[in-house]
């Protein structure tokens, strides 16, 4: 999953509904995680309901909040190598960007994609791939951009140097959305899924935030005690404060004005712990304890050296696409990216079960999860246009959310899209959080690498690890997803092949973690014997089962608008892998209220 949120495993009111079981059918089979749907009474609002408008605003604003770590993580880390670590008016507006593509992605994915209340924001996976593109000989930031005296973050050539690099960024996206729109789209994703078990998807995942060590070690030690404090208050809320509520006065249906417990700590953790330290360095700078001179060890924890990014920053900013300019297209930007989808594909298709789980929807059924990659490649390739250097993903952060809000409805997600949307035209906003001392950042990005790693490795539950052949398939697949990358960037000279071209796509395939470790897991799982119990795929599959076309399903994850059911009914669509199917009853009469549109 894309979870980097260390607060996703909390105690819902779904807790005891949902087990992870194995138990034994009428026939003797024995089935393994098997997930127990919440019972939908239990949900404030399902999927179809619709809240108040207040209510939809608050929680609106809540998952943009539970989001906020992740979408502004992706820009901080690649402002290094875009050469513009001493840019903060510039990483403000990659901020802003992200905000903006990530609400318009958002909105498509509830209205037009896989229709379930699930948020859509910037993914970790494409980060390894356009780091191993950016450290290519052609695209290492000049000397002078390193030094904070020497650049001129106004004039041309410093625009340029930086400029350049997000357009690459961007045409790599771009042509690699290409692939999963027409792998969603075509349906190739359910076939592909045949062969993508655990023992791929482990080393995959875990390896897309391990290399991300030594980003996150600097930048935490530029003030370690300021990181370490960071990474106690995350701890300390989302780990042992997490069961403690807090009152709050709330309006509800049932009852009106009246008190109810908030888990405060365990929905924002994160969010705290950077405001916490935040106020610290500001109160270490304000007294001068903070040294003053910028070659003193913790001066770039002062708040002061980026002070000036809020009074610069516009009041309103609109982001379009090409305002970088026009984007360029390498392979190796292009083939390293592709490894990156294939990571974001397969971590969505299990947020959209796990979300459907949570809200009490019936699993999805094909064509939905077909038609929820093709748009999630629809905002890749927008992500790509608008240059935030980063593709779209589902957000597994705010699938968690769903089980502590107990409200499933998506006119609530479709609020989060649209407080998206205006946070990315604010301004103001992205500035704020490009103003984050960098130390503060490093104990966040430790703690959320963490938990990015431990997701991958969880994935090896469904596999029987008592056996040696699984053991050395990840073994082996980890170890060499961070010794060959390791060994490449220190011998680039021995890669030479005289086509520059194919040296680059080389270089950046090997030097990205995540495709190394996940094409030798691929590898070795489909080739080495063994059983489907042994290698996980019975409980893989079993919790990806396809649902059937129920009266809910179709209720649910048919278009909006009528489309399909009073337009665009033609019986040649039905042939179309992400079309909704046509739901028949009686003496093959379409059912009455099937034919009703809602949102």
């Amino acid at each position: 999953m894309n979870s980097a949120n260390p607060s996703c495993q909390h105690p819902s009111p779904l807790r005891d509904d949902d087990m992870l079981s194995s138990y034994t059918d009428g026939q003797g089979r024995k089935k393994y995680g098997q997930l127990r749907s919440p019972s939908s009474s239990r949900l404030a609002y399902s999927i179809l309901d619709i809240p108040p408008w207040y209510l939809c605003i608050f929680l609106g604003i809540q998952h943009f909040l539970t989001a906020l770590g992740g979408l502004v993580a992706v820009p901080l880390i690649l402002a290094k190598d875009l050469c513009l670590q001493h840019d903060p008016l510039t990483q403000s507006y990659l901020i802003s960007n992200i905000f903006f593509v990530s609400g318009l992605c958002t909105l498509l994915q509830v209205f037009l994609g896989i229709r379930l209340p699930i948020l859509q924001g910037g993914t970790f996976s494409f980060l390894a791939p356009s780091l191993a593109m950016l450290s290519l000989p052609t695209w290492k930031c000049p000397e002078w951009t390193l030094n904070a005296t020497q650049v001129n973050t106004s004039s041309p050539e410093f625009t340029e140097e930086w400029q350049k690099r997000i357009r690459e960024l961007q045409g790599a996206i771009m042509v690699a959305s290409c692939v999963q729109i027409f792998v969603g789209f075509s349906g190739l994703i359910g076939f592909l899924l045949r062969f993508i078990g655990p023992l791929t998807i482990a080393p995959t995942i875990t390896l897309v935030a391990l290399p991300l060590f030594d980003s996150a070690g600097n930048d935490a030690g530029i003030h370690w005690g300021i990181a370490a404090l960071t990474i106690f208050f995350i701890v300390l809320f989302s780990q042992y404060l997490k069961n403690i509520a807090l009152p709050v006065p709330v309006f509800g249906q049932m009852k009106k004005c009246h008190i109810s417990k908030f888990y405060l700590f365990q929905v924002f953790p994160v969010l705290l712990a950077l405001c916490i330290s935040w106020l610290l360095c500001f109160v270490l700078t304000v007294t001068n304890t903070l040294p003053l001179a910028p070659e003193a060890y913790g001066y770039l924890a002062r708040t002061d050296i980026k002070g000036s990014v809020l009074s610069q920053a516009p009041w309103f900013r609109f982001p379009y696409p090409g305002q970088w300019g026009l984007p360029t297209i390498s392979l190796a930007g292009v083939f390293g990216i592709i490894a990156g989808v294939i990571s974001s594909m397969v971590e969505s298709v299990g947020d959209y079960y796990a979300c459907a789980r949570l809200v009490g929807a019936p699993p999805p059924p094909k064509q939905a999860i077909n038609r929820g990659i093709g748009i999630e490649g629809i905002g890749c390739l927008l992500a790509g246009a608008w240059g935030t250097g980063n593709g779209t993903t589902s957000y597994s952060e705010n699938v968690g959310a769903l089980g502590i809000t107990r409200v499933g409805s998506r006119v609530v997600i479709v609020a989060a899209g649209c407080v998206l949307l205006l946070m990315g035209v604010f301004g103001k906003i992205g500035a704020a959080f490009a103003t984050i001392p960098s130390p503060v950042i490093g104990g966040m990005f430790l703690v959320m690498f963490g938990v990015i790693t431990a997701v991958g490795i969880s994935n090896l539950q469904y596999v029987d690890m008592n056996s040696s052949r699984n053991l050395f398939i990840f073994g082996f697949s980890i170890y060499c997803g961070l010794a060959i990358p390791n060994w490449v960037n220190k011998n680039l000279e021995t890669l030479h092949t005289g086509i520059l071209q194919l040296d680059q796509v080389i270089q950046v395939l090997l030097t990205t973690g995540m495709f190394v470790g996940g094409f030798l897991g691929f590898l070795l799982d489909n080739t080495i014997p063994g059983s489907k119990e042994e290698r996980g795929l019975l409980a893989w599959n079993q919790i990806q089962e396809e649902s059937e076309e129920t009266v809910k399903a179709s209720e649910i994850y048919r278009l909006p608008f009528g489309i399909g059911t009073k337009f665009c009914t033609s019986s040649c669509l039905q042939y179309l892998p992400f079309w909704p199917r046509l739901e028949r009853y009686g003496q093959g009469e379409l059912r009455k209220d099937d034919m009703e549109t809602r949102m």
